[in-house]
């Protein structure tokens, strides 16, 4: 049985892995930029909530829609920033509203249609095999894609867009609710809320440290990756958070190693809070006690 949740867990990431590319790339825009509507041969997107959900190829010309690397360097909108990779201290991001240009690091690759669904199939693979038949596994794959998804749009536009983090933080806390009045949990409810507001309010008070290199759309992320976190209790909280900062740094301490970047490039750091995130609850669920 154990085999075969994993298995339903990585079809599940699979399936809706194929769904994911056009998402990022209708949302992979400049902040000053309306969503992409069209292909890129431009043909209007169609299907399920207003073209939302779809295959990654438009069915008329049959060219995939996958977000490519920023053409330019976010200036001002919403949810942007850029920041500075540093090897130490604290990692920046590029998602600030209030930011100016600096040099942009282009992506070393476009990812191809077949990304998103192998990617998300070995999350939800993994946290299946890591949370076991538990009520909260399912909130886990819910948010899944929804976390790739976001991954992918900062990877290619430095930019989180606020109708996927914000209602990604309000689903999450919710969902938890009703997974704390299941038999079976192994978390705790007013701890995730806790954590949710912990994790948001030390990004906010860095955001207002430093807010060229941490960005306001990363304080909204953090909301919902503090509740997931916080779920299993604070020291997961704490291992998760702090390993989206060391992987943020490594990458950029590599960056510059490589001399693919300078310590002002711009790094999205949204990926790695997420990949963090992952990380903690891969390490936090099968310590968990079931609640009696």
């Amino acid at each position: 049985m154990y085999a075969t949740l994993i298995a339903a867990a990585a079809l599940w990431g699979a399936a809706t892995g194929l769904l994911v590319p056009r998402a990022a790339y209708r949302l992979s825009v400049a902040p000053d930029e309306p969503w992409r509507d069209a292909c890129p041969a431009g043909h209007p997107f169609t299907g399920p909530v207003r073209g939302w959900l779809g295959a990654p190829r438009c069915t008329a010309c049959g060219v995939p829609a996958v977000p490519a690397g920023p053409t330019r360097p976010a200036a001002t909108g919403a949810e942007p920033a850029p920041a500075a990779p540093t090897p130490t201290g604290c990692t920046p991001t590029a998602t600030s509203p209030t930011a100016t240009p600096h040099p942009a690091t282009p992506h070393p690759a476009t990812p191809t249609p077949l990304t998103a669904p192998v990617v998300t199939a070995l999350v939800c693979g993994a946290l299946a095999a890591a949370t076991g038949p538990r009520p909260e596994l399912v909130v886990w794959l819910l948010a899944a894609p929804v976390a790739v998804v976001l991954a992918l749009v900062d990877l290619a536009v430095h930019r989180l867009p606020d109708r996927l983090t914000l209602p990604l933080a309000a689903g999450t806390a919710v969902l938890l609710g009703g997974a704390a009045l299941l038999p079976g949990n192994t978390g705790a409810w007013p701890s995730a809320l806790l954590g949710g507001l912990a994790l948001g309010a030390g990004y906010f008070v860095l955001f207002l440290v430093h807010p060229s290199g941490m960005g306001f759309g990363d304080v909204k992320l953090a909301l919902a990756l503090g509740v997931a976190l916080g779920w299993y209790g604070w020291g997961v909280l704490f291992v998760g958070a702090f390993a989206g900062f060391l992987l943020g740094a490594v990458y950029g301490f590599g960056l510059v190693v490589l001399r693919r970047a300078t310590r002002k490039s711009v790094i999205p750091f949204g990926p790695f809070m997420i990949g963090g995130t992952l990380l903690g609850l891969l390490l936090g669920a099968p310590a968990a006690v079931p609640v009696p």
